[in-house]
């Protein structure tokens, strides 16, 4: 079994918490089923669940290059020089990332309100970008938004490989197969 969640901004990629934040229970019905990778809490957007470990395997193991997109809000205008820095890979603390495909993006009309918002700075704008990468490092976006001088505000992610966040709201969930 493959399940597409929504996850919402604040939830936990698990099922129970000690301290009684928001998990994947509040949101995910079936029984033994695991996320196949993670979003951290203050992420949003696709996780896939699955009962099959292989598949998990398959889904995660960035040997198997399965690509991740994201929707990134930013502090600041992007700039062309940025972007291009993003597609021939940043260096980080644990290393050069790979090239990743960067391009300027708008706010789509289909993204609903984060609760809490996004704060806002009258002086300073913020923009969109989408990124596709093929590995997944801990809080790998942020870190290269912020390496190229524009710090991550809202992380959505739109794909992993043929599997889109299309028409699910926050908490919502699909079967895939």
């Amino acid at each position: 079994m493959l399940i597409a969640l929504n996850k919402p901004y604040g939830v936990l990629c698990q099922f129970s918490d000690a301290d009684g934040r928001p998990t994947l229970a509040s949101f995910v019905r079936q029984k033994d089923v695991y996320p196949a990778g993670r979003l951290d809490h203050d992420s949003e957007g696709l996780l896939l669940l699955t009962d099959d470990g292989r598949l998990a395997h398959k889904l995660t193991d960035p040997r198997h290059k399965e690509p991740k997109t994201y929707l990134v809000q930013v502090d600041g205008q992007v700039t062309d020089e940025a972007i291009d820095t993003l597609r021939r890979g940043v260096v980080l603390n644990d290393g050069l990332t790979l090239p990743a495909q960067a391009e300027h993006a708008v706010e789509p009309d289909w993204l609903w309100p984060r609760d809490p918002p996004v704060r806002f700075r009258k002086l300073i704008p913020t923009s969109w970008l989408r990124l596709t990468l093929r590995e997944g490092r801990n809080r790998q976006v942020r870190r290269m938004t912020a390496a190229v001088g524009f710090p991550t505000l809202r992380l959505i992610r739109e794909r992993i490989g043929p599997h889109t966040l299309e028409g699910l709201q926050p908490g919502d969930t699909r079967i895939l197969e």
